[in-house]
C-alpha cells in the first residue's frame, strides 16, 4: 500500500505542474537584479514560469502598442502605464506602484565622489552619463537634478546618453564616462556599496520616481499573471525590493 504522505506529495506535485502557467513580463532595466530575485522566489512558491524581458520603458510602450506578447509591464515610471490604460492596452484599474526609485551620481573611481555634487560643480570629469530622458524616467530625474543644481547648461556638452539605465551604468562602469546618474539599486548589494563612490541625490531635487506595474490586456485571463501581481505586493517581495535601495508602500 502506498503511504498516505507519499500520495499527498504526488498529488501536490501533479497539481503544481497541471496548473502552472507562463507569464511574460516586460521590466524596466533599473529593476533587473531585483526582479531576478523576486522571480526566483515566486517560481519556487507558485510553480509558474516567469519569462522576463528587460529594457527602456519608452521602448516597451511602443512594443506593447504594436502587439508585443507581454502579460505584465513593470515600468520605471507612472506616465507610461497610465497612457497604455487610456489607449486600451491595460486592464482597467489594474495599475499599482510597486517601487519608488532613488537616483545616485556614481563613479567607478572610489575616490572621485565625496557623497556630494562637488565634482559636477567643479566640472572635473570627462563625460557625464545619463539615461535618455525621452525614453527613461531616470533620465528625466537626472535632468531635473541638474536644473535644481543650476548645472544643466554648464554640463550639457559633456553628456553621453544611454538608451536605458542599464546602458548608462555600463558607460560609467567601463570608464567611458567618469561619472553618471544611475539607479541607486544598481550599485548596492543589500546595504553595501558594490564598488566606486557615489552621491545619493536628495528626493527634493527631482520628481518622484514612482514605478508602476500594470496588468496588460493580454494577461487578463492568465492566472499566473494575476498571481504574480499579488505576490509583488507581498511582504516577501517588498523585503527584496527594499533590500535593493527602493522604497515601497510600507516605507515611503
Amino acid at each position: 500500500m502506498v503511504h498516505k504522505t507519499l500520495l499527498i506529495a504526488i498529488f501536490l506535485g501533479l497539481s503544481h505542474s497541471l496548473f502552472a502557467e507562463n507569464v511574460h513580463v516586460a521590466v524596466a532595466s533599473n529593476f533587473k537584479n531585483t526582479m531576478l530575485d523576486i522571480t526566483k522566489v515566486f517560481e519556487q512558491s507558485s510553480g509558474h514560469k516567469v519569462l522576463l524581458s528587460f529594457g527602456a520603458s519608452g521602448k516597451f510602450y511602443a512594443q506593447i502598442r504594436h502587439g508585443a506578447p507581454f502579460d505584465i509591464f513593470l515600468s520605471a515610471d507612472q506616465t507610461i502605464p497610465a497612457k497604455l490604460e487610456k489607449e486600451g492596452f491595460v486592464v482597467p484599474d489594474k495599475i499599482a506602484t510597486y517601487a519608488i526609485g532613488r537616483l545616485a551620481l556614481w563613479s567607478a573611481n572610489s575616490k572621485l565622489i565625496k557623497n556630494n555634487p562637488e565634482v559636477l560643480k567643479m566640472g572635473s570629469f570627462n563625460k557625464l552619463a545619463l539615461a535618455n530622458p525621452k525614453l527613461a524616467p531616470y533620465g528625466v530625474a537626472a535632468v531635473d537634478t541638474l536644473k535644481s543644481l543650476q548645472l544643466h547648461d554648464k554640463t550639457k556638452a559633456k553628456w553621453v546618453q544611454g538608451e536605458n539605465i542599464a546602458q548608462t551604468y555600463q558607460f560609467v562602469r567601463t570608464g567611458n564616462a567618469q561619472i553618471g546618474f544611475i539607479a541607486f539599486s544598481q550599485i548596492m548589494d543589500g546595504n553595501h556599496l558594490k564598488t566606486g563612490s557615489f552621491w545619493l541625490v536628495p528626493r527634493e531635487y527631482h520628481r518622484p520616481i514612482k514605478q508602476d506595474a500594470a496588468l496588460l490586456s493580454r494577461g487578463n485571463t492568465n492566472a499566473a499573471a494575476r498571481e504574480f501581481l499579488r505576490f509583488l505586493s507581498s511582504h516577501s517581495a517588498q523585503r527584496i525590493i527594499e533590500s535593493y535601495g527602493y522604497a515601497t508602500s510600507s516605507t515611503k
